[in-house]
């Protein structure tokens, strides 16, 4: 690779690329792609696209999203259309949008049936997520598919919290057991071997695809909603009432 820029990239206005036919779109692309590989051989995309700049293609990796020319320069920035649109902010929600349905949810803990549908990426040792959980589980109305989002860095008993959930034969009574602080400062009971560590990986790359840096996160019947529990309550009473 020649260079590496980054940058931000504000631009007055451009066009689409612009092809003679869609059989040299397709050519330019497998072209720029197959360059791609051969410069950075080991960087796993999902999508690998035209940008709205001639000659410079999106790439999307997750929910992040960059640019590359074949002329071997990265991009880091954004785009900007002419009336102050952030294209590229745009994609990226786009992007999470389209995770956010690939989710396996079939590997989620959930529990409730209600109608309204709320997805929860949480940490068991995160003091917010606790007063959050102690919310939503005094609800009926919602269905809640929870993905474990262990912070060990900070929370050191967190994953092994989120294995003795997952293990427990009655895991809607373990996370009580755990959210309300029952197996705090004490050894975690060993609860049997359900291969929890493979599941809690698989829940943090669920996290990274749809851009989680951080917990409590969550979606509200696909809307990303942030905000304490208090907030929270009310974003679900709010949006309830006008149903």
């Amino acid at each position: 690779m020649k260079h590496v820029v980054l940058s931000l990239m504000i631009l007055a206005g451009v066009a689409a690329p612009a092809f003679a036919t869609e059989e040299m779109t397709d050519a330019a692309l497998n072209k720029a792609l197959q360059q791609f590989s051969k410069t950075l051989p080991e960087t796993g995309i999902d999508t690998f696209k035209p940008s709205p700049i001639p000659g410079l293609y999106q790439v999307g990796a997750g929910p992040q999203v960059f640019y590359f020319s074949p002329e071997g320069y990265l991009v880091f920035g954004e785009i900007w259309s002419q009336d102050g649109k952030n294209i590229t902010a745009q994609t990226r929600e786009e992007i999470v949008r389209t995770n956010i349905a690939k989710l396996p949810f079939d590997k989620a803990l959930t529990i409730g049936n209600g109608p309204r549908q709320v997805i929860e990426f949480t940490d068991p040792d995160c003091p917010y997520c606790r007063r959050l959980d102690q919310m939503l589980a005094k609800r009926t109305d919602l269905t809640r598919h929870i993905f474990f989002f262990p912070l060990e860095s900070i929370h050191t008993s967190a994953r092994a919290k989120a294995r003795y959930i997952l293990c427990s034969q009655d895991q809607d009574a373990a996370m009580r057991e755990v959210y309300q602080g029952g197996l705090d400062n004490q050894p975690i009971p060993q609860v049997g071997d359900c291969d929890a560590d493979a599941l809690i990986d698989e829940h943090l790359r669920a996290g990274g695809s749809v851009g989680v840096r951080g917990t409590p996160t969550l979606w509200i019947d696909g809307q990303r909603t942030q905000g304490d529990a208090k907030t929270i309550s009310t974003y679900l009473n709010q949006k309830g009432e006008s149903k």
